[in-house]
């Protein structure tokens, strides 16, 4: 638990906060002063021995604080192990529990390794995260002042097609988006052979009635629809499986073809969503073209048309908020060719880029948003009653 040293912080909030982390990739955190001090990596907390492993490291964490915590701080989502350790614990203190929306806990990082005290848009892109409308979100465009947030755009809706099951079968996202496309027709015909004449058929009657699909805005769920609409995936063994074979093969695309550029088959809606549905129709395309290495200029076209099109939703904003810097969060930007590039065309822009530095961009890092955001809380209250 050695601790992390993070710029000097201006707030006069009580400035000791332990973060209990997410579900997925769990790790805890203790921000005290300027430092953190981080728990293990647990891992998810669907294992029982990991929501033993945080309970302990939670323990470990307290100890160290030596009686001076001022909050604990937790996900939004009311289930999570790590929200009922949180609680518990705030309880036990005699100290509040603060809960903080995923998303804005992942900029939270970026701006807390950062020393923010300006506001940014943040682009928070990630597998799934719950909203303050109980919708799973995943592909966010925000505007936050430490304590302060909102939400103004968010990647256009998908439907999870039997639920989480969608998130291990990418070729139920991409039978989303032909759904979405009023294409319906096209999913049993396409996906019966791989899968099963049954389940595509299934699929099918779900999404045409609306039967078990959720709604998502998750960025990780549209990675995954054009890893299924290239026919690069159906199931996955391990999460981001598709998501990472795509990268892969556009990778050795792009550096076999520098020249490609991207598209701009995306539309950014007067409601701030960011519709990929046009580029989508694009990848199938390519995938029934028969053309050789269409489907490694389909997945480098993804990206790169990806890149542009966050880039231009980002851009806008800024101007719209009258702010020059953008923080990026959230497991997607693992993707080396996502990350580099949109930094660069944000750069390019003339817009300042954070990223975390030290801390997982991913859910593993998570725990220090929570922490950074729950003492902006604590801050703005104060400042509220002085």
């Amino acid at each position: 638990m050695l601790p992390q040293a993070l710029p000097p912080t201006s707030d006069t909030a009580p400035r000791t906060v332990l973060a209990c982390g997410a579900w997925l990739k769990n790790a805890a955190c203790l921000l005290q002063g300027d430092s953190v001090s981080w728990s293990p990596l647990h891992g998810d907390l669907g294992d029982p021995d990991n929501c033993i492993a945080l309970e302990a490291s939670v323990e470990q964490l307290a100890a160290l604080a030596d009686g001076t915590i001022a909050a604990v701080a937790h996900d939004l989502h009311p289930d999570f192990f790590s929200t009922r350790v949180a609680l518990a614990l705030a309880d036990r203190l005699g100290v509040p529990a603060i809960g903080v929306q995923h998303h804005h806990a992942h900029i939270g990082v970026a701006m807390a390794e950062h020393g923010l005290q300006e506001p940014v848009i943040g682009l928070a892109l990630d597998g799934v995260g719950l909203g303050t409308d109980g919708v799973a979100w995943g592909g966010e465009l925000l505007w936050v002042d430490g304590a302060a947030w909102r939400r103004l755009g968010h990647l256009q809706t998908l439907s999870l097609a039997g639920g989480d099951t969608a998130a291990r079968e990418p070729w139920r996202m991409a039978a989303a988006v032909l759904h979405a496309l009023q294409r319906d027709d096209e999913i049993t015909r396409r996906y019966a052979d791989a899968v099963g004449q049954m389940a595509a058929q299934t699929v099918q009657a779900m999404l045409a009635r609306g039967a078990n699909c959720l709604p998502t805005t998750s960025a990780g769920r549209w990675f995954d629809a054009a890893a299924g609409a290239l026919g690069i995936g159906v199931k996955q063994k391990f999460e981001a499986e598709a998501a990472i074979a795509l990268e892969k093969l556009a990778e050795e695309y792009l550096i076999a073809h520098p020249e490609l550029e991207a598209s701009s088959d995306y539309k950014l809606a007067e409601d701030g969503a960011l519709n990929l549905l046009p580029l989508l129709s694009t990848l199938f395309a390519l995938a029934d073209s028969g053309e050789p290495q269409a489907v490694a200029r389909g997945a480098a076209l993804f990206h790169l048309t990806l890149v542009r099109a966050l880039a231009e939703w980002a851009e806008q904003a800024a101007r719209a908020q009258g702010v020059r810097t953008v923080a990026l969060g959230g497991g997607c930007f693992f993707n080396r060719i996502l990350r580099e590039r949109l930094s660069a065309a944000l750069t390019q822009r003339g817009l300042r880029v954070c990223l975390p530095r030290t801390a997982s961009c991913g859910d593993s890092g998570l725990a220090l948003g929570q922490a950074w955001v729950a003492r902006q809380q604590m801050a703005a209250v104060q400042a509220r009653a002085a």
